[in-house]
């Protein structure tokens, strides 16, 4: 077999193997679709929360929670919502988060409002990676400016754990402040509120 004959069939065979890796590397270049991440979350759930007293001040002082979360899924799953009940010795949280997919940017929006205050904070923004949700924003914290960094991990089919936590240093340091664990209600039945 000549040179050229060899080199003929090694471009051959190289450019056949390029062909049939396309598909491949389309599929894996294609943009994920989150439309569907807190599909998980939807029913009802027991609800653990551990909040710290003070955020930001050097504090340790943790208050303690329980209660009820109830999502419920909206406009065919590109939005939810979330009704949190909780009580303790610090006394009672009602708070509600509206969730809303935008299909261009594959990415979520959390708009939190606390029963007390009547007002949607500024929304956190990500997305899931491999079973973990990020979303961050920027919000006024008694007069300053400082980064909110907001974390969902699905523990397991009936488990999941949200963590918030603050940062006044651009990033560089994060103090948590809310810790949620969720177990799923196993009959689904919707509490009476």
């Amino acid at each position: 077999m000549t040179v050229l004959r060899r080199r003929r069939l090694l471009l051959s065979g190289l450019a056949a193997a390029a062909l049939l890796s396309v598909p491949a590397l389309a599929q894996q270049a294609a943009p994920r679709d989150g439309q569907h991440d807190f599909d998980f979350e939807i029913g009802t759930w027991n609800t653990r929360l551990s909040r710290l007293q003070d955020p930001l001040t050097g504090s340790t002082t943790w208050v303690e929670y329980t209660g009820t979360t109830v999502v419920r899924r909206v406009w065919d799953g590109r939005a939810n919502l979330v009704e949190l009940v909780v009580e303790g010795p610090a006394g009672r949280i009602e708070g509600l988060n509206l969730r809303l997919y935008n299909p261009q940017s594959r990415q979520w929006s959390l708009d939190f409002a606390g029963a007390r205050g009547g007002a949607l904070t500024p929304p956190s923004v990500g997305e899931f990676r491999d079973g973990r949700g990020e979303f961050y924003s920027h919000e006024d914290f008694n007069g300053r400016m400082i980064l909110v960094r907001f974390v969902i991990q699905v523990v397991d089919r009936d488990t999941a754990r949200f963590e918030q936590s603050f940062s006044d240093d651009g990033g560089k340091s994060w103090e948590v402040n809310w810790i949620a664990v969720d177990t799923r209600v196993k009959d689904g039945a919707l509490p009476s509120r």
